[in-house]
């Protein structure tokens, strides 16, 4: 074989093996119209998700300070190979949800109630932010680490996400952080300080 022929040999299969990972990293695709269960009839219930009626009824009286109301595959089966879920967020004043990412999904906000500050950093350690207030949509990237908070001090806030992925998944920084086994010596190191410290931020994690 020719040095011409094996480079483009070779230019295919590196071409061939990254629409393969590409491809990976989303959802599978299915050969039907849809993933039945595996027991029992299908009907018009199997595709119905009733899980969000909370949101338009009277408010609970101790609500905690955030709250994420799923329908993605887990709660909602018949999302299984659809590739596409959401979630309701739900911040009390003065709330947040913490630096996260979701590995499998971009993240589509749409604020509805109140106003939310909210941002996303790049892989070049760009940080971008903004101030949305009802009616405002916000496109936070497949992967990178965002945030959103209500800064208000008296009003409530409510935003539906939407995402790309039957199971986007979380992963929640300060969880992943400081609420595992990672070793303490480890941490310290990583973030410039002593056990000590590390120690005292991950009592706040396990209550």
């Amino acid at each position: 074989m020719s040095s011409s022929s094996l480079k483009v040999v070779l230019s295919l299969i590196i071409s061939t093996f990254t629409l393969v990972t590409v491809t990976r990293a989303g959802d599978p695709d299915i050969l039907t119209d849809f993933i039945s269960p595996i027991t029992g009839p299908v009907d018009a219930n199997y595709f119905t998700f009733s899980g969000f009626r909370v949101l338009v009824q009277p408010p609970s009286p101790n609500p905690p300070p955030f709250k994420a109301i799923k329908a993605s595959m887990a709660e909602f089966p018949s999302l299984n190979g659809q590739s596409v879920s959401y979630a309701a967020l739900q911040f009390q004043p003065n709330s947040i949800n913490p630096p996260h990412t979701h590995p499998r999904s971009a993240e589509l906000l749409f604020v509805v109630q109140g106003s939310l500050q909210v941002g996303f950093v790049d892989t070049t350690r760009k940080l971008f932010t903004q101030n949305l207030s009802v009616g405002d949509m916000f496109i936070f990237p497949k992967g990178l680490v965002h945030f959103q908070h209500n800064a208000d001090q008296k009003v409530p806030a409510l935003a539906i996400s939407a995402f790309g992925s039957a199971n986007a998944g979380t992963i929640s920084l300060p969880g992943t952080l400081f609420n595992t086994s990672i070793d303490d010596t480890v941490l310290a190191l990583a973030f410039k300080t002593d056990v000590t410290t590390i120690q005292n931020l991950k009592k706040g994690f396990t209550s």
